[in-house]
């Protein structure tokens, strides 16, 4: 999930990620330099420069507006990793195995399997986990319901995603589980082909089946957030930038009871590896949380990890 990383030694710093150390990329600035001279021979094809973007993975977690061109369809691995609770070791990801093709150019579809990992060790109220399984499967439509012209920066997506699950994105454990997230994706173009401001409002609804296997029928949660994200186009095929979010969890489907938030902030890449090939990575931190059950908190591990990655690789064809 994180590029590798060389660390000089007058320049090592680490975090502490649970009871663990995971080196914080010094050699960052290097990595962004290799990704902008890979996409260089691309970018000095490119007939009018700055030309026009898909800008539905340029915010990192926050999703763009963009809905692809008519007919066109892609190929990607997305995976996205929750890192560290308050204690002991915590690993656990999730990619996507994605299908998308745009009939119009309007409507876009995105299907495809899902692989999860953990790997849990002396984790409070979980237990000692290392494996790797098909966890599921998803699907999505998004729906432009507002497109960007020369008289209008601003363009807004709807989309849905309901998801099936068979292990349990916490735990690791068997479970039934169903999904369905909501979001509203909307961009606003600051600079012409440049500058970008994104946002999503998100609902996120979901049910297991008698988790603890007491006979206690379907367990309902859901999510609420909404983020603000920037993103900068450095050269024609880059684009680095910054966004937040602030998620709400509660117990049942419609936002019932309260049971704590979580603020996340880091930095986003996208990068244009060619005519039909992208990638776009994120990280985020928790920042602040609060969880009701542990009076007196300042970040929430009830609900929510340190930090997440994204990882998004794919070939357009």
């Amino acid at each position: 999930m994180k590029p590798s990383t060389r660390l000089s030694v007058d320049a090592r710093r680490t975090l502490k990620v649970a009871s663990f150390r995971i080196p914080i990329p010094n050699a960052l600035v290097v990595v962004v330099g290799a990704l902008i001279a890979l996409s260089d021979t691309y970018s000095a094809c490119a007939q009018d420069g700055f030309y026009e973007v898909e800008t539905k993975y340029i915010f990192g977690f926050t999703e763009g507006s963009g809905v692809g061109l008519e007919g066109e369809k892609e190929f990607s691995a997305e995976s996205i990793a929750r890192i560290g609770k308050a204690d002991g070791r915590y690993w656990a990801s999730e990619t996507k195995l994605e299908y998308e093709f745009t009939p119009n150019q309007y409507v876009q579809f995105e299907l495809g399997p899902l692989v999860s990992a953990h790997v849990i060790k002396n984790v409070t109220d979980l237990e000692n986990r290392n494996n790797l399984a098909m966890s599921g499967f998803f699907g999505e439509v998004r729906y432009l319901v507002l497109e960007r012209n020369a008289s209008s920066p601003l363009a807004v997506t709807l989309s849905a995603e309901p998801e099936w699950h068979r292990i349990d994105e916490t735990s690791g454990t068997r479970v039934t589980n169903l999904g369905l997230e909501l979001k509203v994706n909307a961009d606003l173009e600051l600079i012409k082909n440049r500058l970008f401001l994104g946002s999503n409002l998100l609902y996120e609804v979901e049910g297991t089946k008698d988790p603890d296997h007491v006979g206690a029928g379907w367990e309902k949660e859901s999510i609420g957030g909404v983020s603000a994200a920037l993103s900068y186009r450095i050269i024609p095929s880059v684009f680095i930038g910054a966004e937040a979010w602030y998620l709400r969890h509660y117990d049942g489907s419609f936002f019932n009871s309260f049971t704590g938030d979580a603020i996340f902030v880091g930095p986003t890449l996208y990068a244009q590896l060619g005519p039909k090939a992208f990638m776009t990575a994120a990280w985020n931190a928790q920042v602040s949380g609060h969880d009701i059950e542990v009076p007196g908190s300042t970040l929430n591990f009830g609900e929510f990890t340190r930090s997440r990655a994204k990882l998004k690789f794919a070939v357009e064809f």
